[in-house]
């Protein structure tokens, strides 16, 4: 049920819940997910307004699942459009002042969130990816049946640019925890995100959407029914990949490795296209290792990572340096931009987020701990 669950250290343990040992720390370390949304009181309006936009400028072909709410790409990789909905993302974690945020949209803001910035190298990329893909081919990665649910549970992080009375500045989010529910099909789900929900129990992601649409899975925003159907052979998954998100992002490499990181972080492949993800990832140029990056959960680990010389970005996927399971990914600031006026400075963290719990279990809202509930 938790096979993908990453692994605590003993140093980690201690008195009180793991959650709650993990919020004092991540209070201090980290913040949470989508910007933009703080512009507005309905959180899931502006989600559907992100989408539609990216989907606008990135001439995205295939229909988007303004449903699902999946994990964000930080809106800086958009800088006009971003800023003309007041939505620029750039979400961080590490350690930053202390300090109370106030109020807005459901989660506090604060001090915006810097890290140290890891030595980058392109020296032992394949070995560390080959390391990785056996190690999740070893992995018990159980199979998701029809009637089944996909549970997801993940701390996240972000910063934006915030504007009060004409005056801005970089802000950050404060941490918060995420869960994600969805059926083998996609077409049934539920969320839990304080900075998504109005509602402290969350909505429902089932389909079809306000709009009567039951849109089909794709690269963008597949189910684990899609994903199971993908091809496993690195070539050919790397030229679906091209092909299926062309004309997006910055790069055509860069949105490749960037499709791959989102099937990581909140998706559960099944384990013969897990392991092929990162043979995938290593046949895209300017792939680097990352000799140390922290996740939200304040973990250390190496990175496989690819800088986007558009936005200055480096986006990090993040793995235990001895296990080599999947802890979280994060996106740092590496080349100085100036958005709303507001300098980005170098060692910026963008977006962070670190997944606390992935597994496979028989009922909506239920947890790997807990029976199903009704609804």
């Amino acid at each position: 049920m938790n096979a993908n669950t990453p692994r605590r250290d003993s140093a980690e343990s201690g008195p009180g819940s793991e959650w709650e040992q993990d919020a004092q720390l991540l209070s201090r370390t980290a913040r949470d997910l989508p910007s933009g949304r703080h512009r507005f009181h309905k959180e899931r309006l502006m989600a559907q307004i992100h989408e539609q936009v990216q989907q606008q400028a990135q001439k995205e072909e295939t229909p988007g699942r303004t449903r699902r709410f999946r994990l964000p790409r930080p809106a800086i990789t958009l800088p006009a459009m971003a800023a003309a909905l007041s939505a620029v993302v750039i979400g961080g974690v590490v350690v930053s002042g202390g300090g109370e945020g106030i109020e807005d949209a459901g989660v506090a803001t604060g001090p915006a969130l810097t890290t140290d910035l890891g030595t980058a190298t392109t020296k032992g990329v394949p070995q560390l990816l080959d390391q990785i893909s056996l190690a999740a081919a070893e992995s018990d990665h159980p199979t998701v049946k029809a009637g089944q649910y996909i549970y997801i549970e993940s701390v996240l992080a972000d910063t934006h640019v915030k504007t009060v009375d004409d005056k801005s500045s970089l802000v950050s989010d404060e941490l918060h925890k995420r869960q994600m529910w969805e059926s083998a099909d996609g077409v049934e789900g539920w969320l839990i995100d304080p900075a998504v929900n109005d509602s402290s129990e969350g909505e429902t992601l089932t389909l079809p959407d306000e709009q009567g649409n039951t849109p089909k899975a794709h690269m963008g925003s597949p189910s684990y029914d899609y994903l199971a159907r993908l091809t496993t052979d690195p070539d050919a998954l790397l030229a679906k990949i091209y092909k299926e998100t062309e004309g997006q992002g910055n790069t055509p490499d860069q949105q490749a490795f960037s499709t791959i990181g989102d099937l990581l972080s909140e998706s559960y492949p099944p384990p013969e296209l897990y392991a092929a993800l990162f043979e995938t990832a290593a046949k895209i140029p300017g792939v680097v290792v990352v000799d140390d990056a922290v996740d939200a959960a304040g973990r250390h680990g190496v990175a496989v990572a690819r800088l986007d010389e558009t936005s200055g970005q480096r986006e990090e996927w993040i793995f235990d340096k001895k296990s080599h399971v999947y802890l979280g990914a994060r996106n740092v600031q590496v080349k100085p931009v100036k958005e709303e006026g507001i300098l980005i400075k170098p060692g910026t963290v963008n977006f962070t987020m670190a997944i606390k719990n992935r597994a496979v279990v028989d009922g909506m809202k239920q947890t790997p701990s807990a029976p199903a509930q009704a609804g």
